[in-house]
């Protein structure tokens, strides 16, 4: 959906910078810097994500029975499409509470119900598959997992393999880059060194 990331683009909820990379928590140098927390803060664009996720469970998931968001970012998104569909929703902490019952499950979940688990970003896949495995643990039967965006990397198709779970986002990483292309943002020159950081993340300014 080349709006969503041209949306991402204006607002600058994705920053690109080929020449002078980004630095990720995992020590990873990155040209490109997103942050789709901050998409809660346009009603339009939170509008069309919203009813674009609502659009790709319905053709990928057409069972599903309940929306589950990843703490804390997949919170705000999950509600919207769980508006949207008029189905349940609860969320997943990433942890379990330190007291009460230690739930990491909010709301509530049937056994056996059909869940889609929505994250505003996915990268290696790590973090919501996390979230995923608890939501199995407290018997949710995962049918899949949506996002606004994927990096695409090499990682994440395995690590989503291994899991027997699929996802789906709205956008990516490759599809991003051409609607920076047409948007000016970047030129044709740079898009071949942000293609080569998608192919090889470690290596890619070696």
């Amino acid at each position: 959906m080349k709006q969503v990331a041209k949306d991402l683009l204006n607002i600058k909820a994705v920053k690109l910078s080929p020449e002078e990379p980004f630095t990720w928590a995992s020590g990873i140098k990155s040209p490109i810097y997103c942050d789709n927390r901050l998409t809660i803060s346009y009603p339009e664009i939170r509008t069309r994500i919203a009813k674009g996720i609502a659009a790709l469970i319905k053709e990928q998931y057409p069972d599903a029975q309940v929306i589950a968001g990843t703490a804390t970012a997949g919170i705000p998104h999950a509600a919207w499409v769980a508006e949207e569909l008029n189905l349940p929703m609860i969320y997943v902490r990433s942890k379990p509470k330190d007291h009460g019952r230690g739930k990491q499950i909010e709301g509530v979940l049937a056994p056996g119900a059909k869940t889609v688990v929505i994250d505003d970003l996915l990268s290696t896949g790590g973090s919501v598959l996390k979230a995923v495995s608890a939501a199995k643990n407290e018997g949710a039967d995962v049918v899949g997992v949506c996002a606004i965006f994927s990096y695409q990397l090499p990682s994440i198709e395995a690590n989503f393999k291994q899991s027997g779970v699929s996802f789906s986002t709205l956008t990516n990483y490759g599809e991003l880059i051409e609607a920076a292309v047409e948007e000016n943002y970047v030129s044709p020159d740079q898009r071949e060194l942000l293609h080569k950081w998608r192919e090889d993340p470690e290596n890619w300014l070696s």
